[in-house]
């Protein structure tokens, strides 16, 4: 602050020379830049729950994700075990180009999907801006054999390649307000090149939020939920049939090891990338539809210098 100070009177008493009142305005914003502090850890991983956070990979870093979800809980004891005598299974992989970019690939067991994804930090929260904005896009290839049934009960046809694409563009918006508390709004569109019936709409819009609370050094509860914007009432009235998707709500803790992020979490939404637990999802919390599993987020650094 006193270095400021003493360019500015500086500026003022040389303002007859143009020369010099450049290099004194080019000082003084160099100084300027240099005392902006960036927001470091608004959440603890690239990932909240079933979505994505602001968060991006250090450039040359490598993460390795793998993602567990059980049966749901009423599915019985004796034929299921709660739920945990089935599972799906997601192991993805994403890798940071540089410090606010990244890009990833996956594959899910739910439907046999590979997805192919991109991250950008568009703007960074700091003491001079007060949010954070990256973009996200994804696009993903259903693989299953045509005329499979979807957890809605729909069978679902597929008669050339690209029917079987799905494209995801979200805007992810988060403002962490002190050392505990982050929020995140996550405004989401969703292009389907083939619905399983001409009664939906191949366009999904939604308005995601989620959020986390620090309880210690260690352990966070996070919290996500998606509303899709779809006239359920219209939908029933033209099919006769109430519509069967629901808005995903998840919740769970993070637990830093150091080594890993572990996060353990309870959802409604079984499917593990846009398409399924935004847009596919069957569960209600009403129902006891909860499925329970849990991600782990382990990092390597291939940056020598680091």
């Amino acid at each position: 602050m006193l270095k400021k100070l003493k360019l500015i009177v500086l500026l003022v008493f040389c303002g007859s020379g143009v020369f010099a009142q450049d290099d004194l305005l080019n000082m003084l914003n160099d100084d300027m830049e240099q005392d902006t502090t960036f927001t470091q850890a608004t959440f603890k991983a690239s990932r909240l729950i079933n979505g994505q956070t602001i968060e991006t990979v250090s450039k040359n870093h490598l993460n390795f994700w793998i993602s567990h979800r059980f049966g749901s809980v009423n599915s019985g004891f004796i034929s299921n075990f709660f739920g945990l005598d089935e599972a799906r299974i997601r192991l993805s992989l994403e890798y940071g180009l540089t410090d606010r970019w990244l890009i990833g690939a996956g594959r899910s067991s739910e439907e046999k999907t590979y997805d192919l994804y991109s991250k950008y930090k568009v703007l960074r929260q700091s003491n001079h801006f007060p949010i954070t904005v990256t973009a996200y896009g994804s696009m993903a290839i259903n693989t299953m054999p045509t005329g499979y049934v979807m957890n809605s009960g729909d069978e679902m046809v597929f008669y050339t390649n690209p029917e079987r694409w799905t494209y995801t563009g979200q805007a992810l918006i988060a403002r962490k307000f002190h050392e505990k508390f982050s929020f995140q709004l996550m405004p989401t569109f969703i292009h389907f090149n083939k619905t399983e019936s001409n009664s939906f709409d191949n366009n999904l819009i939604s308005l995601g939020m989620g959020g986390r609370y620090k309880i210690s050094n260690r352990v966070t509860f996070s919290l996500e939920y998606y509303y899709n914007l779809v006239d359920r009432n219209g939908f029933e009235a033209s099919t006769g049939y109430a519509y069967p998707y629901h808005n995903s709500l998840s919740m769970g803790f993070d637990i830093d090891t150091g080594g890993h992020v572990f996060q353990l979490h309870f959802t409604n939404a079984r499917g593990m990338i846009e398409r399924q637990f935004i847009g596919l999802n069957t569960g209600t919390w009403e129902n006891a539809d909860i499925f329970y599993g849990f991600n782990i987020s382990r990092t390597f650094s291939f940056d020598k210098k680091r």
